[in-house]
């Protein structure tokens, strides 16, 4: 049972966390094996959205996003980031509210549910470039797999805005001045398809023994899904992961970017430069999912050498392990009829497939080309679960992914 005593001493380490002197990147100081708790103690990562590039600032504009929980707790806090950002980002203000009950693509927040978001408990902040800051406690019960609105201020033009690009989410503007406060979503007249300098939502005591990440690409991100319906292959596992004990319940972190790359910078930073702040720096991480390689291999250059990619992903595994997190290493699916498909892109696939299954690398194995591809045409997918694309999947095909991971390798610390 969660004790007053319980909740009192997890707010008080978190502020002194939350006072924690950010100098450099946010996760230069938390970047080390995550301790073991036991369900409904400590912080777990709920959400998560990586950086994925930049775009020009939102100056005089209210931005409220919309965010989904994968699970629960009875006080929440924010990561900002101003991580891709060339000056301090000022933000004067930032506020966390439910989203109005039974309308996902609406502004309003929940009545009586609007919190302000303190740091270092001051209601403004300013974010060195390059950096990321998390925000006090904020004392607001949520629930899991329900939306958020988190909603940001800027009075200023501090330079290329941090953004999630491909968020398939709805999420709101207001263009003439501050309204993060307001409860109504009638100033919010603008709608956006991206998150704009949010990465991340923990929360306290949640019923779980920790948090996976997902780590991965547009196929991660959701290209291909509902918008605004959480049905991402992480949201899908979320809702398998709920169904559990909370001994062995996660949260789920999707850290995918759509045109992301194992190897080289591109769309985001690589996988390999972006762990410490996408994976290691957050909340009770305990797993990783790793499906990353499809954008190499068909990429400019295309990656045509499979001992590079072995390479990248040992060295992945060896970071994750050195720090107790277990790796899932993902198949990378099949891509035939695509326009980027050739032979020999096909046969990088199939070798690395290979490594991924038989390697011995990985403490588990998610096989999603086993699960999406169709049996009569190997290097194509099922047409029930196409998008139409030949690449990414529709909610079928991105829920038979979900389901292809065993949970029992997940594995998070009794």
């Amino acid at each position: 049972m969660v004790t007053i005593r319980h909740v009192l001493r997890g707010l008080l380490a978190a502020s002194v966390l939350a006072l924690l002197p950010l100098q450099g990147p946010a996760w230069a100081a938390t970047s080390h094996p995550a301790p073991r708790s036991a369900p409904g103690h400590g912080w777990t990562g709920t959400w998560e959205a990586a950086a994925s590039g930049t775009v020009p600032a939102l100056p005089g504009q209210s931005i409220r996003n919309v965010v989904h929980t994968s699970v629960g707790g009875h006080a929440v806090r924010v990561r900002v980031t101003n991580r891709l950002g060339t000056a301090p980002l000022q933000l004067t203000s930032v506020t966390v509210a439910l989203q109005e009950s039974g309308a996902p693509k609406s502004a309003g927040a929940r009545a009586g549910t609007m919190r302000t978001a303190t740091f270092r408990h001051a209601a403004s902040v300013t974010v060195p470039a390059g950096a990321d800051a998390v925000s006090d406690p904020v004392p607001l019960r949520v629930a899991p797999d329900a939306n958020l609105l988190i909603t940001l201020y800027t009075p200023v033009d501090s330079g290329p805005a941090t953004y999630h690009h491909s968020a398939l989410q709805t999420s709101f503007l207001a263009p003439d001045g501050d309204h993060t406060a307001e409860e109504s979503g009638a100033a919010y007249t603008a709608t956006t398809g991206s998150w704009y300098y949010v990465t991340g939502v923990d929360v306290l005591g949640a019923p779980a023994a920790g948090s996976v990440v997902a780590l991965g690409d547009s196929i991660t991100d959701g290209s291909g899904s509902t918008s605004s319906a959480n049905r991402r292959w992480p949201d899908r596992l979320a809702a398998r992961l709920r169904a559990l004990p909370p001994q062995r319940r996660l949260g789920v972190l999707n850290a995918g970017i759509a045109g992301n790359r194992v190897l080289l910078d591109g769309t985001g930073p690589s996988a390999l430069s972006r762990l410490d702040a996408d994976v290691f720096s957050r909340s009770g991480v305990r797993a990783v999912v790793l499906m990353e390689g499809i954008n190499d291999i068909k990429g400019n250059p295309d990656q045509t050498d499979p001992a590079a990619f072995e390479d990248a992903y040992r060295r992945i595994v060896e970071r994750a392990h050195a720090r107790g997190i277990r790796v899932i290493g993902g198949t990378i699916t099949p891509f035939g009829g695509n326009g980027n498909y050739t032979e020999a892109r096909e046969a990088v696939r199939q070798s690395v497939n290979g490594f991924i299954r038989d390697g011995g690398l990985f403490d588990g194995v998610a096989d999603f080309d086993a699960a999406v591809r169709d049996p009569a045409a190997p290097d194509r997918s099922l047409p029930a679960y196409d998008s139409g694309d030949h690449l990414h999947f529709n909610d079928a095909g991105l829920q038979a992914m979900a389901d292809a991971i065993d949970l029992r390798d997940l594995r998070p610390a009794r």
